[in-house]
């Protein structure tokens, strides 16, 4: 279950070298392209990324040239603006926050690990389900996990969240020993156990990266 990710958009065609001309760019397109860390490789499709710094990265085939990325560029000039104001308030929100210290760290690791296990007790009989070890550790990026082989890890920083969203994510990785994936199935199975289970789920999506980056 993870809340770190950059977001990316992917140019599913092929790029074709027919150098067409798309006229004078505009001045939000030059500023982009300006911009951005563009890395060319062997890939045939072209693609955009903009990470949790609002840094935009282009990735692109070997032969592609400026013209054309102006073109994808241009194309997409939307999806970019929309995001990058998204990634901006977030690394706003981010500098804001104050980052926590050894002590504070240590403090919700002792914690974590006296109430996570007591949770994933509770409800493992009313998902109706076992499981093997349970490991608890300070993670940026992943909130909790199931292995095939029954191994649940948990992010200690779960202890800054409501106690009902850290339910819900225990409940979702137990729910993976029912069905190692996201179908409709896995998801009956978490709505069976947390029937608000979305509420919290959007919880930590809009407020989980503030919670990440306080390690620093």
């Amino acid at each position: 279950m993870k809340n770190h990710t950059p977001v990316i958009l992917e140019n599913k065609k092929e790029m074709r070298y027919n150098h067409k001309c798309m006229g004078k760019e505009s001045e939000i397109v030059q500023d982009i392209v300006e911009n951005a860390v563009i890395i060319r490789s062997r890939r045939r499709t072209m693609s955009l990324e903009i990470n949790r710094d609002a840094k935009i990265v282009i990735r692109i085939p070997m032969r592609a040239t400026n013209k054309e990325i102006s073109e994808f560029v241009l194309k997409n000039a939307g999806w970019i603006e929309k995001h990058l104001q998204k990634a901006k308030a977030q690394a706003e929100k981010d500098h804001e926050t104050p980052k926590l210290t050894e002590t504070e760290i240590n403090h919700i690791m002792k914690l974590a690990k006296r109430t996570i296990p007591k949770r994933v007790e509770y409800f493992a009989p009313l998902v109706g389900v076992d499981y093997k070890r349970i490991s608890i550790r300070k993670q940026h990026t992943r909130w909790g996990s199931c292995s095939k082989d029954g191994n649940l890890n948990f992010n200690a920083l779960l202890m800054l969240t409501p106690p009902e969203v850290l339910d819900s994510v225990v409940v979702h990785e137990l729910c993976h020993r029912l069905e190692m994936n996201h179908s409709k199935r896995f998801y009956d199975q978490v709505y069976r156990i947390c029937p608000e289970y979305d509420k919290y789920d959007k919880w930590l999506k809009e407020n989980g990266k503030t919670i990440l980056h306080r390690l620093g």
